[in-house]
């Protein structure tokens, strides 16, 4: 038996995320088909993350058991041939069989853009978020330092999720670390970049929901820090829409380290 590890993209636009979904288009059925056709077989894949509908993916990682004996190479010919234009597989290698695309990630990157001009971009349509009002990106990118750390971000998830402070009662804990967070102007594009060793449901969207209220007058350094000690939702900004979010990087290094494949 086989464990081979993929890398893929894809734009998320007309998926229902990337879990499989009964009733729903999602990436991974539509990767599943593709391996359908090549394998013979319906294989079971085994993600890096989980995308919410509409969120995009630059580097994705799933792994695959299998007997058969193709090589890596005429895999990744094989199924970008079966799969539709906005999924594609970028490469494909063999890894030890007790390697887990999901477990063994090391830390992830995030990367939200958002078109900052007072006249939309229809080529971004679905790949942006479009806010008019001019942004203080510096302030932005000032404030975003608090999120730097180990903290606990119950007040950044969802409030339909099921994570709690710890996870002693079997949950998910609330409690993640973020290594570094950048903001910055390229034209009229803002782009946020956010890197940690894991995410809460929603919790990206949420950080730049909050981080769009630092304009004049409004957000200022020192108060991100409270709305993450106080853990109250209604207190952080909104749920910025899921066209903006991309997960540009995945890495089974330490952040540290250098990036790259897996460890082993």
């Amino acid at each position: 038996m086989r464990r081979l590890l993929f890398e893929a993209a894809y734009q998320g636009t007309r998926y229902h995320g990337y879990q499989v979904q009964k009733n729903a288009v999602t990436v991974a059925g539509t990767i599943q088909d593709a391996v359908e056709k090549v394998w013979g077989s319906r294989e079971g894949i085994t993600g890096c993350s989980r995308t919410d509908t509409g969120v995009h993916a630059r580097q994705f990682f799933f792994h695959m058991d299998t007997d058969h004996t193709i090589p890596t190479d005429a895999a990744v010919r094989a199924l970008n041939v079966n799969l539709p234009g906005d999924i594609a597989i970028l490469s494909c290698r063999e890894v030890a069989s007790d390697f887990h695309a999901r477990y063994n990630v090391c830390y992830k990157e995030y990367t939200y853009q958002i078109w900052n001009s007072a006249v939309k971009n229809p080529f971004l349509d679905g790949l942006a978020m479009h806010h008019k009002y001019p942004l203080d990106v510096e302030r932005m990118h000032t404030c975003g330092q608090e999120f730097v750390g180990t903290h606990d971000f119950r007040g950044f998830c969802s409030t339909g999720s099921k994570a709690k402070p710890t996870a002693l009662d079997g949950g998910e804990s609330t409690i993640r670390t973020i290594y570094s967070f950048e903001a910055e102007r390229q034209g009229d594009m803002v782009l946020l970049r956010v890197c940690g060793n894991g995410f809460l449901y929603n919790m990206v969207r949420i950080m730049v929901g909050t981080l769009l209220m630092a304009g004049p007058y409004q957000l200022r350094p020192g108060e991100l820090t409270a709305i993450l000690a106080g853990g109250d939702r209604a207190d952080a900004g909104i749920t910025a829409p899921a066209a903006g979010l991309y997960l540009t990087k995945v890495s089974y290094l330490p952040f540290e380290g250098k990036d790259g494949g897996p460890n082993g």
